[in-house]
C-alpha cells in the first residue's frame, strides 16, 4: 500500500495542531510589503496590520510559484520514497498557484491534484474531509480520491464580512464608489465564495458586533448547513466577546463540532482586521 500524503497552501489557514494530527503538508504563499516578499506563515499577522499604520499602504500577496511547488514535491517524495501527493489546491480563480502546482508537476506521476474552489476555512474544510477520507479508505484509488474531494468542494459554503474595507479596495474587490458609501453609511459587504471566486452577495449595516448573529442565522439558513461540523473563521484584531457570541450561536444553531480559523498573513491582507467568516458544507439532502 502506497503512503498517501496530502499537500495544500498556507492560504487553508489550517489549524496547526490538526495539520500535525493528519501529517497535511503545507506550502506557503506570499505576502509582499515594500520591496520584500514574505512567506505566509513566516512572519506575524500584527506585521501586516503594523506596516499598513506605518505607510498607509496595504500589503499585496502572490501565489506560490512553479519551483517552490517543484522543490516541495520532490522533497516529499524524497521523504516517502513510493508514496502518492494528494494536492487540495487554493482555489484556482482568484490566484494562479493552481495552475503554478499543474506546472511544476509535469513528468511527475504520483502528483495528483483537486481545485477546491474554496480558501482559507472553505479550504481547511475540504482538506480535512480528504485526511478523514484517506484514513477511513487507505486503499482507495487516487483518482477516486481526487473525485471525491472535489465533490465536497462542490458542498463547500464560505463566506466572510471584512474588518476594514481598504483592505478589499486595495485588492480590487471593492470600487472607490462602494468603498466611499460603505464606509459613510457604516455597510459591511458579505464576500461569498461562489464557483471558486470572491464576490460580494449583500450587504449589512452597522458594526461586526451588531450583525454577527443576523449574518450567522442567515448564512447558515441560506444553505441548510450540514450540523456534523462548522469552521468558524476569524482575523486578528476581533474582539474576544464577538468570539464567544459566535460560537454560542454555532451552540444553538446544533452544530455538533466548531472548529476555530485564525486567518494567516495572506488572507488578512484582504480581510483586514477584526474580520469574521463561516465555512460549512451544504445539507443537499435537504434540498
Amino acid at each position: 500500500m502506497r503512503k498517501i500524503i496530502l499537500l495544500t497552501e498556507s492560504g487553508a489557514d489550517m489549524p496547526l495542531d490538526l495539520v500535525k494530527l493528519h501529517n497535511i503538508k503545507v506550502v506557503p504563499m506570499h505576502v509582499i510589503m515594500g520591496d520584500k516578499s514574505y512567506a505566509d506563515g513566516s512572519i506575524a499577522v500584527s506585521q501586516v496590520y503594523d506596516y499598513y499604520q506605518r505607510t498607509k499602504k496595504v500589503p499585496s500577496t502572490s501565489a506560490t510559484n512553479p519551483d517552490e511547488y517543484q522543490h516541495v514535491f520532490k522533497r516529499i517524495t524524497e521523504e516517502n520514497s513510493g508514496c502518492i501527493i494528494i494536492h487540495v489546491g487554493y482555489s484556482s480563480k482568484p490566484s494562479c498557484s493552481y495552475q503554478n502546482s499543474i506546472i511544476a508537476s509535469e513528468g511527475m506521476e504520483n502528483i495528483y491534484h483537486a481545485d477546491a474552489l474554496n480558501v482559507t476555512g472553505g479550504l481547511a474544510a475540504i482538506v480535512l474531509k480528504a485526511a478523514e477520507l484517506i484514513e477511513k479508505h487507505p486503499d482507495m484509488l487516487p483518482n477516486d480520491l481526487v473525485k471525491n474531494i472535489e465533490s465536497y468542494a462542490a458542498k463547500a459554503r464560505v463566506s466572510f464580512i471584512p474588518g476594514d474595507l481598504v483592505y478589499l479596495k486595495a485588492g480590487g474587490r471593492v470600487s472607490n464608489a462602494a468603498y466611499l458609501g460603505g464606509t459613510l453609511l457604516q455597510l459591511k459587504p458579505l464576500i461569498e465564495i461562489v464557483n471558486g471566486e470572491l464576490v460580494s452577495t449583500q450587504k449589512y449595516r452597522g458594526k461586526i458586533g451588531n450583525i454577527v448573529e443576523k449574518y450567522m442565522k442567515e448564512y447558515i439558513g441560506k444553505y441548510h448547513m450540514d450540523k456534523e461540523q462548522i469552521y468558524l473563521i476569524y482575523s486578528l484584531g476581533i474582539e474576544e466577546h464577538i468570539k464567544q457570541h459566535m460560537e454560542q450561536i454555532a451552540k444553538v444553531e446544533g452544530f455538533k463540532k466548531i472548529i476555530w480559523i485564525q486567518a494567516g498573513c495572506m488572507i488578512s491582507a484582504h480581510s483586514g482586521p477584526g474580520a469574521i467568516g463561516i465555512a460549512a458544507f451544504e445539507n443537499m439532502s435537504s434540498k
